[in-house]
């Protein structure tokens, strides 16, 4: 499970990272006074994101491991 989010989790910050930075540069050619996103505080940014983002997927999943699983079916 924490795999699967991982994937979800490192192709959602590639394009978000692509995206923002794409954005940022065309907003800084487009608009007086805007600057193009600094490079660091992006990389930043979705390292707490992600890092948050794989939190929250491995604790459901500790969770859901510690549950036998016989009695998970039954419960169904």
């Amino acid at each position: 499970m924490v795999r699967q989010g991982g994937r979800l989790v490192i192709a959602g910050l590639v394009l978000g990272v692509l995206g923002a930075v794409a954005v940022g540069k065309y907003l800084a050619s487009v608009l007086a006074g805007i600057q193009a996103p600094d490079p660091l505080i992006v990389v930043l940014l979705a390292a707490v994101l992600g890092a948050i983002a794989l939190l929250a997927t491995y604790l459901p999943a500790r969770r859901a491991a510690r549950v036998d699983p016989l009695i998970a079916m039954r419960a169904e």
